[in-house]
């Protein structure tokens, strides 16, 4: 397929209104606690947007309503919001550090490894664990470090801090806040949360994964920043996917629709905004070869 025609297909939709999703992804931006009068402007905006059209698009390949969707749509778009004020250069010093020495970076990772950690204490345990060793690293291990601790290993406290602090802005938007959209974006960091939740929830949680990590694994800023990784690659965001559906985080079905778009060129588009350049004829090829797969019989 030429890179023209493959554009023509490129409709991952934004369903809620311009100015709706604009006024949602400036409640990432947070007061610096530091610097008062300063405004941290959110670190994850576009990575939001990219992610909520993806999941837009396989939600209703999946069978979903519209109008089921567009609601989603909006949890979507602040799947991030317990990372609003996300300091760039603090939040990957940490996080690097950490992925350099294989230790866990998330909640249920977190308790695999360490399974006598109080359930919702990880970052008061990771704090006590690695505080002294990343003081010793250059990393003042201050208040405001300790919160971007929080934004990773503390997720669901944060979550529901911000949620909290955004009410009345989303009240006065008109958006209508339901408890599945915040059981939705905890899933990643939770799947134990969603124990007992109707198919549709579970569904719609997965889709939010899977194209929410389909886009990091392809956003170079985050790879730079805080992944360590040197180039984004088709295959190892397919990789990632298929190890979750492994670890039974991801059902088949999402794991195939999303290869499905992306194959069709659907997310063609923001995977050239998420990269800052289009694919790779390699990658093209890839892709080819993904389609006539899910293709055979």
């Amino acid at each position: 397929m030429q890179t023209s025609d493959r554009m023509k297909v490129d409709q991952a939709p934004l369903l809620l209104p311009r100015s709706l999703a604009s006024a949602l992804l400036r409640l990432y931006d947070y007061p610096d606690p530091r610097k008062p009068g300063r405004i941290i402007r959110g670190y994850d905006r576009a990575h939001a947007l990219r992610t909520a059209r993806m999941s837009a698009a396989v939600a209703l390949r999946l069978g979903h309503s519209p109008a089921l969707v567009k609601q989603y749509q909006i949890a979507c778009l602040l799947h991030d919001v317990s990372r609003a004020g996300l300091d760039r250069r603090l939040f990957g010093r940490i996080w690097s550090w950490a992925k350099r020495r294989g230790i866990p970076t998330r909640p249920r990772e977190w308790r695999a490894v360490h399974p006598a950690t109080p359930y919702g204490r990880e970052t008061e345990a990771f704090l006590a664990r690695y505080g002294p060793e990343l003081e010793k690293a250059g990393i003042r291990m201050d208040a405001w470090a300790k919160e971007q601790v929080e934004m990773r290993l503390g997720h669901a406290r944060r979550l529901a801090r911000r949620l909290r602090a955004i009410r009345p802005a989303l009240s006065e938007l008109g958006v209508s806040w339901a408890n599945w959209m915040r059981s939705v974006i905890l899933y990643y960091y939770y799947p134990e949360k969603l124990k007992g939740a109707p198919r549709w929830v579970r569904e719609l949680a997965e889709v939010l994964v899977a194209c929410e990590q389909f886009e990091a694994y392809n956003n170079r800023r985050r790879g730079r920043d805080y992944y360590t990784r040197a180039k984004e690659d088709l295959r190892d965001a397919f990789a990632y996917l298929e190890k979750l559906q492994t670890e039974r985080i991801l059902d088949e079905a999402v794991v195939t629709t999303i290869k499905s778009l992306a194959a069709e060129g659907a997310f063609d588009r923001l995977l050239a905004q998420a990269r800052g350049v289009g694919l790779s004829k390699r990658e093209r090829a890839y892709l080819e070869a993904v389609k006539k797969e899910l293709t055979c019989p």
